[in-house]
């Protein structure tokens, strides 16, 4: 077992993520509740899994990323447009709403409720932080933690 993060460690880790503004649009500190991540997962992106490999536990870490390296650039193909029948159900959609959609295959995705104009709405399902460069701040608690059953 390495002391270091390794391509294939689980992580359990304590992070902030700040926008260029110096706003902050997550962190795990404010609640107290790390994050435990699995590098190679495809849960992370390959920029921040970078900057991961090789720390030790106990290390902190801070660093930027730009968008194609963090959440990703904002893809247009992935704003699309719905009938506000297709609601129905859902109730009255309000914009910057967070709500999940069945895709094709039955997996859901969260989409943002972007515009409702008459009877079209327009959902994005970029990332939110998509198109955005971010600040890194990281803490690494924990390296290959052994999880309770």
């Amino acid at each position: 077992m390495s002391d270091s993060v390794q391509s294939d460690s689980t992580v359990l880790v304590h992070f902030t993520l700040k926008l260029e503004d110096g706003s902050v649009a997550e962190s795990t500190r404010a609640g107290g509740k790390p994050a435990l991540f699995r590098l190679g997962d495809g849960s992370l992106s390959e920029g921040l899994e970078q900057h991961l490999l090789g720390l030790k536990e106990g290390a902190k870490t801070d660093f930027t990323l730009l968008p194609e390296d963090a959440f990703g650039t904002i893809s247009p193909d992935l704003i699309q447009y719905f009938s506000r029948r297709e609601f129905i159900d859902a109730g009255e959609p309000e914009p910057g709403t967070i709500m999940l959609f069945t895709a094709m295959d039955g997996s859901e995705m969260p989409g943002v409720i972007r515009e409702v104009n008459g009877d079209s709405i327009t959902v994005d399902f970029n990332h939110p932080l998509a198109g955005q460069t971010i600040h890194f701040d990281i803490e690494v608690l924990d390296i290959n933690p052994v999880l309770e059953a």
